[in-house]
This record gives structure tokens, C-alpha cells and sequence, in this order.
């Protein structure tokens, strides 16, 4: 049940969105950028991240919502299942694995990053673009999930309702809505 007077029907963040407009713009743009458009990460890779940070934060809507965008892109669901439980261990480039040790330290607290990371991730071919994103995508999930949760929104546990909004997110992109009634 949502903390405050939402509007029905819409899950997670769309809901907050829905409430508030003028708020929701920004937010989307910004996903849009970090997401969706061309970035020597692909889209995929930058989904991955959105969802290793959503999971744990332990955001149900967002990491369902961008595990299935990130397997739309990546065609293969089982890599993002992977990168939730033991990324280490997930077929993924040294670069990406090194680069989400970044991301779920700063998830942790972004003062925890080290150059030692930074170096580890420049020694795998990070760009410093790379790894700005990858801290941003990180930085933003922790304020969306937290958005999400704190809301206190719908979060229903409707495979075929992710699937669609993942779908919709890896062709559309973020700007307009993938939730609507």
C-alpha cells in the first residue's frame, strides 16, 4: 500500500511519475541518456548495471523491470540472473565485471570507490567515460529504487508486465512511458 495518495493502477516508479510530472521529465531524461543512447557501453551492458544495483538495493520493480530490459538487448535472460546472484561468475567481459565492482561499491557508499578499483577497471579498457557512467548509473539507480521503495508503490509479480516494460525500455528508451492504461 502506498505511503501516500498515488494513482491506482500504475506499478512502481510509474506511479510516482503519474503523481508528479513535472519531477517524472527529468527523471526519464536522465535514464533515457544513461541507458538508451549510443555509449561505448551497450545498452545492454548499462542495463546489467542498472539491474545488479537494483537488486541489491533490493528493488523488486526495478530490477525485474531492467533485468528484463537488459535481456531483450543481450537476448539471453540468463546472464542477468547471473550478474543478480555471482557476477563473477557470469559469462561477461573482464571490463564489464570490473566496472560493476564499481558499481556495487558505489551502491555501498560512493566514497567507498577506490583508485585501486578505478585502475583495475582502466587495466581491463575502461574509459573514464565508462566508468563516470558507470558510477552515475549506479548514483541514479540508488535514488530511483529508493524513490520506488520509499513511495511505498505496487509492486506486482506479473512476469508478462515485465517482460512488456523491458521490451518496451530496450526499443523505445525511457522518454515515454511503459506503463499505461
Amino acid at each position: 500500500m502506498p505511503h501516500i495518495n498515488l494513482p491506482e493502477g500504475y506499478p512502481g516508479i510509474s506511479a510516482g511519475f503519474t503523481y508528479r510530472p513535472e519531477t517524472a521529465k527529468p527523471m526519464r531524461d536522465l535514464a533515457h541518456v544513461l541507458l538508451h543512447e549510443p555509449n561505448s557501453l551497450t545498452p545492454g551492458e548499462r542495463e546489467l548495471i542498472a539491474t545488479f544495483v537494483s537488486s541489491r538495493n533490493d528493488c523488486y520493480f526495478c530490477t525485474t523491470s531492467h533485468g528484463a530490459a537488459a535481456a531483450c538487448h543481450l537476448g539471453d535472460a540468463s546472464v542477468v540472473e547471473q550478474v543478480k546472484t555471482d557476477f563473477m561468475a557470469a559469462p561477461l567481459s573482464p571490463k564489464l565485471k570490473a566496472l560493476l565492482v564499481i558499481a556495487g561499491t558505489v551502491q555501498q557508499d560512493g566514497k567507498l570507490v577506490t583508485k585501486a578499483d578505478v585502475e583495475a577497471a582502466r587495466a581491463q579498457g575502461a574509459t573514464d567515460i565508462e566508468i563516470h557512467d558507470t558510477v552515475l548509473i549506479a548514483a541514479a539507480f540508488c535514488m530511483y529504487n529508493r524513490y520506488v521503495d520509499g513511495l511505498g508503490t505496487w509492486q506486482p509479480r506479473n512476469p508478462e508486465m515485465y517482460e512488456q516494460m523491458g521490451k518496451h525500455l530496450a526499443e523505445e528508451g525511457y522518454r515515454a512511458p511503459s506503463i499505461k492504461r
